[in-house]
This record gives structure tokens, C-alpha cells and sequence, in this order.
């Protein structure tokens, strides 16, 4: 201790009493601050694999997100080149059959058209008194609800089918506009037995990639000219189920020759399906 002469003179010179300890206590200060940070450094080695998993998770995300991104970009530039292609197609087809329809009539002969490759095919009556064998027909057209609809590829024994359940149904081939009216409007694919929406290119292109089926124009373009694939691509489509004709039916239990709604109407099918859509 300082006796109190010193403390005194010390007082009046300004000079701190407590020099020494004081610079200890800052420099314990220091050191102290030195330590906390070399603690708030030291990272526990399981927080630091789980940020290098996240970083590298991180990474493949976006990578897988910037080659999907790609991937549908080139997907769309070929569904439009697709689309345009089949546009052409259709019509060079009209051109040639009207100038056919000309060519007939300059040299006074009768044009014949061409066979019907696919029918439209509508369930217009119940279970009522059916038949069982009528009706197990009708589930193998996968017509099981009134309103339904479905593509049906012509041969022999789709034909003799259709004979067995007339009173029923009524078909008729479908014009081009009808079938894209009714993928694009009312159309549901079956994917893992469940009924999905075509909203998307990715639903076709995930289902029927590998027959080269990649987008709507190309199921229609399938459906319509019945391609190689009409059966797979008929089968991914959903049965169509449609609302009841805009002014109701005729009579449905006469059939569509003797002025009622049942049996073939060729192409006036078009019209009953633009009022049921």
C-alpha cells in the first residue's frame, strides 16, 4: 500500500493508483474474448457433414432443375415442329380429295371416299332390361355409364360388336375437329390406373415416349389417321365422359334412320358430340 504522502503526490500528478492491475485485467479481458472466439469457431464435425450434404443436395437440385428446364424447352420447339408438320399433312389430304371431288364431276363419275378407319362411339341408354351378354360388351368398349365415349379402330369384329349393342349406342366416324375438341376439352389419361389430366405434354410424353407419342397434336395425329400405335394410345385415354346433349334426344330407343338417336349416324355424330361437349 501506499502510505499517504504518496497516495497524495500520486493524486496530484494524475498518476492511476492502480496501474498494474488494471493492464492485468485488460489483458485477461482480451484473452478471455481470444477464447470465446476460438470456441464460436470450433463447428461440431456433424454439423459440418450435414452442411456439405446440403450443399451438394443443393447442387444436384439445380442441376437437375437446369437440365429439366432444357429438356422441356426442346420438347416444346419439337411439339410445335410436330404441330406444324401434321397441320401440312391435313391439308394436303383436303386439297387432294377435293380435287378429286372436281375431277370426278368434269368426267361425269361418282367419287367414292375412302373407308372409315375410327369410330366415335356414345352410350345413350342404362342397364334397364339388358342383356347380360349385351352388357359384357359393352365393358369391353369400356362404355360402363351413360354420356360415355370412346375411339373404336373398324374391322370385322368391332363391327359385329357394335351390331350387338346398337340399341345403346350410337357412333359415327369423327372429323378431325371433333377428336381435338374432345382430347383438349374433356381428355384424361390413365397413368398407374389412375385418371390424370392432360395438362401437360410431360403426362403423354411420360406414358407414350416410347412410341414416339410426345404431345396432344401427336395423339391426336394417332387417334385420328389410326397409326401403328392407335391401340396403345387409345388405351391411355380415359373413356370420355360427357354431359347430356344441349335440347335432349329424339327418341332413343328407335334408332337414327327411322328419326331416332340410337345406331350409326356416320358423320352427323359431329354434331350430337359438339352438343354433349
Amino acid at each position: 500500500m501506499y502510505s499517504e504522502d504518496g497516495w497524495l503526490a500520486r493524486v496530484s500528478l494524475g498518476v492511476p493508483l492502480f496501474h498494474f492491475s488494471l493492464v492485468t485485467h485488460e489483458s485477461l479481458l482480451d484473452q478471455a474474448k481470444k477464447l470465446n472466439y476460438f470456441n464460436l469457431c470450433r463447428v461440431p464435425e456433424s454439423l459440418l457433414k450435414k452442411r456439405k450434404r446440403n450443399e451438394k443436395l443443393a447442387k444436384a437440385k439445380a442441376e437437375k432443375e437446369a437440365a429439366d428446364a432444357k429438356k422441356a424447352s426442346t420438347a416444346k420447339e419439337e411439339a410445335f415442329k410436330r404441330a406444324e408438320k401434321y397441320v401440312k399433312e391435313y391439308r394436303s389430304t383436303e386439297k387432294e380429295i377435293i380435287s378429286l371431288k372436281r375431277k370426278a364431276k368434269m368426267d361425269g363419275d361418282l367419287f367414292l371416299p375412302a373407308e372409315r378407319k375410327v369410330l366415335l362411339v356414345v352410350r345413350i341408354r342404362g342397364i334397364n332390361r339388358m342383356a347380360p351378354n349385351t352388357r359384357k360388351i359393352l365393358q369391353l368398349l369400356r362404355l360402363r355409364q351413360i354420356q360415355n365415349a370412346t375411339f373404336l379402330r373398324v374391322n370385322k369384329a368391332t363391327l359385329n360388336m357394335l351390331k350387338r349393342v346398337e340399341p345403346y349406342v350410337t357412333y359415327g366416324e369423327p372429323s378431325l375437329r371433333t377428336i381435338r375438341e374432345l382430347i383438349y376439352k374433356r381428355g384424361y389419361g390413365k397413368v398407374n390406373g389412375q385418371r390424370i389430366p392432360l395438362s401437360d405434354n410431360k403426362v403423354i410424353a411420360d406414358s407414350l415416349g416410347k412410341h414416339d407419342i410426345i404431345c396432344m397434336e401427336d395423339l391426336i395425329h394417332e387417334i385420328f389417321t389410326v397409326g401403328p400405335h392407335f391401340k396403345e394410345a387409345n388405351k391411355f385415354l380415359w373413356p370420355f365422359k360427357l354431359s347430356s346433349p344441349l335440347g335432349g334426344y329424339k327418341a332413343k330407343r328407335k334408332n337414327f334412320a327411322e328419326g331416332g338417336d340410337a345406331g350409326d349416324r356416320d358423320e352427323y355424330i359431329n354434331k350430337l358430340v359438339r352438343r354433349m361437349n
